[in-house]
């Protein structure tokens, strides 16, 4: 018909199929379209009518679905359907009460109140009432034990009250009623380890591979526990697991990689890396993986050109910057450093050795006033640092203003008297000055 424009006739029960069909798959252009054709040919179908309610909610037409509701209330007042899409349209105006109070309205008169519960469960999750809502979510999981997902809002709920213990609780009996059910297991696990009980999650975690041997998730769960008790060539077992059951993943070969690592065989935790890497290369966090595995082994150029690669993906991250300006002070590029560490400050990382390190490579190429600006700035964050007094002392001394210097040589001292020595490694001059050592002279005589 759509095609060609000629006119068939169908009964109601089937343009309910057709549209039914389209928005399954989510064709709703075409399921509007039956819809109109549909009511065309059977006006007063009351089904036909509240599918367009439903198409109507879901273009946010509420006004126009709120009309067309009244007008089907009036005629069946107890229909189901109308129920549900006068609580729908009520949660999308974020009436979640008042969606409440017309769900619970409708237990009255609808035979299978499952799909009501799930509703009223959802409604209080909306409210972070999360005890009413796994209350709603229980009861669907009771007339139907395969509603998963029911059950994993439930266990979401006792996640959300960090009841763990419960949680446990509630899943055994449901594994007593429903021993073979991979997914109870599988949440089970995650319970047990959120309690750090790894050897009973590890246990779950293994019924669950066991009742479906390609259980994914399962295999996951298990390489991760067996990462929490240290068994790290068993983790990387499992985790092979998973990319011969399905098509490997970016994170599979970074958690590979980083067991590796830890059992100290760099070179195969950097073979795993870059695997992640060519599975995504925007995935910062394997080439981060990368630029800290070469770092450590002090391979810097290949480091730096890691690092570049993370900071391209993600140039808001001052972690990556900084770890830039770390590799860059190893390679003697002071300007390059001095770039990664200022960058990490416009960032919003105020950490006091972020400020130190870079009036120091500041100190280096001789450009004492910006020092001096960087540990002013610091120093407005850090009020009692020693580390910034002395250095402040050493700047203000360069720069000819005396009585400065030593004003923040005594804060220094006061701080942290051992600390001093600070002044003769980076301004040996400064140290060797008159005024500077008679007031260390008589610091040290005040403390003896």
């Amino acid at each position: 018909m759509l095609k060609t424009n000629d006119v068939y006739f169908f009964d109601a029960v089937e343009f309910e199929t057709i549209i039914e069909h389209y928005l399954n798959i989510a064709k709703n252009s075409l399921a509007k379209k039956a819809v109109e054709l549909g009511l065309e040919q059977h006006p007063s179908s009351i089904q036909l009518k509240l599918m367009k309610v439903e198409i109507l909610v879901f273009e946010n037409k509420l006004i126009e679905a709120v009309q067309m509701l009244k007008q089907i209330e009036a005629i069946e007042p107890y229909n189901d359907e109308v129920f549900i899409q006068k609580a729908l349209i009520l949660s999308k105006k974020k009436q979640h009460i008042e969606a409440i109070a017309v769900l619970k309205e409708s237990l009255s008169f609808i035979e299978d109140p499952a799909d009501i519960w799930s509703m009223l469960g959802m409604e209080y999750l909306y409210l972070d009432d999360y005890e009413n809502a796994r209350l709603n979510f229980e009861k669907c999981v009771e007339v139907d034990a395969e509603d998963f997902s029911s059950l994993y809002n439930i266990v979401y709920c006792f996640d959300m009250q960090e009841s763990h213990i419960e949680a446990i609780q509630f899943l055994n009996a449901y594994i007593d009623k429903n021993p073979y059910c991979e997914v109870a297991w599988h949440q089970l696990g995650r319970q047990y380890s959120e309690i750090g009980m790894y050897r009973e999650a590890l246990t779950s975690f293994e019924y669950s591979v066991l009742i479906d041997e390609t259980f994914i998730g399962g295999y996951l769960e298990i390489a991760k526990t067996l990462e929490d008790l240290n068994r790290y060539e068993e983790a990387i077992k499992n985790y092979m697991i998973t990319i011969e059951v399905d098509d490997p993943t970016a994170f599979v070969y970074i958690r590979i990689g980083e067991c590796y690592q830890k059992l100290e065989n760099v070179n195969l935790a950097c073979h795993f890396y870059k695997k992640a890497v060519k599975e995504d290369p925007l995935l910062d966090k394997a080439w981060m993986l990368l630029t800290n595995a070469c770092f450590d082994t002090e391979d810097y150029q290949r480091a730096l050109y890691y690092v570049k690669k993370a900071i391209h993906i993600d140039e808001g991250n001052a972690f990556y910057w900084r770890r830039y300006g770390d590799i860059n002070l190893k390679l003697n590029f002071y300007e390059e450093a001095v770039k990664a560490f200022s960058t990490c400050i416009n960032l919003g990382d105020d950490e006091i050795e972020i400020y130190i390190e870079l009036a120091d490579i500041l100190l280096f190429l001789g450009e004492f006033d910006d020092a001096l600006k960087i540990l002013i700035k610091a120093k407005k964050i850090y009020k009692e640092f020693a580390e910034i007094e002395y250095r402040l002392c050493g700047l203000f001394m360069i720069l000819d203003k005396e009585d400065y210097s030593l004003t923040h040589f005594k804060n220094g001292l006061a701080i942290d008297f051992e600390y001093h020595d600070v002044i003769n490694e980076l301004y040996p001059t400064v140290f060797e000055h008159e005024k500077i050592k008679q007031i260390l002279s008589n610091y040290k005589k005040a403390l003896n």
